[in-house]
C-alpha cells in the first residue's frame, strides 16, 4: 500500500513539473533570450509601420522597420550549445537568438522565410556570421521554426528590426 501510494505521489509530482515546464516554453523573456516565436502565417505583407503583437503572449511589442530584404540566413551547429557568446550569455540552440554583425545586443528582429512567409521573432546576442555571403545567423529552432525544407542549411529572408 505505501509503494502504490508513493508511486503515484511520484507520477503526480513529474506531470506537473512538466505542464509548468510547458507553461514556462510560451513565455517572453528578453534577459535570458527566450522569445515566443511570431506563429502568425501569410505576414509577409505587413506595412512598414505596422505595429507588431507577440501571438502567443498578445501584447505589443514593437514597430518593424524593414533592414534589409533577400539576404541569407543559416544556423548554428549543435557544437556551440552550452558555450558563451559574444553578448557573454551561454548559447542553446533551443532559445530564438541570432548572430548579426552590426545590430546591438537585445535587439530584436522578426525573420521571415520569403520562399513561404513564416517568420520568428529572435533577439540579437551573438557576432557573426563570419561568411560574407550570409548576413545571419539563426538558433536552429528558430531556422527549423520558418524553414520550408528542413534539410537545407541555409535560406533566403527579409530581417525587420522591431522599433519601439
Amino acid at each position: 500500500m505505501k509503494k502504490s501510494i508513493t508511486l503515484l505521489f511520484l507520477f503526480i509530482t513529474v506531470f506537473f513539473a512538466h505542464a509548468q515546464n510547458s507553461a514556462k516554453s510560451k513565455t517572453v523573456s528578453t534577459t535570458k533570450g527566450n522569445l515566443a516565436k511570431d506563429t502568425v502565417k501569410g505576414f509577409a505583407f505587413v506595412a512598414k509601420n505596422q505595429v507588431v503583437r507577440d501571438t502567443i503572449q498578445d501584447e505589443v511589442v514593437g514597430k518593424l522597420k524593414v533592414y534589409k530584404k533577400s539576404v541569407h540566413a543559416s544556423y548554428y551547429a549543435d557544437k556551440f550549445n552550452g558555450k558563451r557568446t559574444a553578448s557573454g550569455i551561454k548559447f542553446n540552440n533551443n532559445d530564438y537568438t541570432a548572430a548579426h554583425k552590426k545590430f546591438p545586443f537585445g535587439t530584436k528582429l522578426r525573420i521571415t522565410n520569403e520562399a513561404n512567409g513564416k517568420s520568428v521573432i529572435v533577439e540579437v546576442v551573438d557576432r557573426g556570421p563570419f561568411v560574407r555571403s550570409r548576413e545571419i545567423d539563426l538558433t536552429k529552432r528558430a531556422f527549423m521554426e520558418i524553414a520550408r525544407n528542413r534539410g537545407a542549411g541555409s535560406m533566403i529572408v527579409t530581417i525587420e528590426e522591431i522599433v519601439k
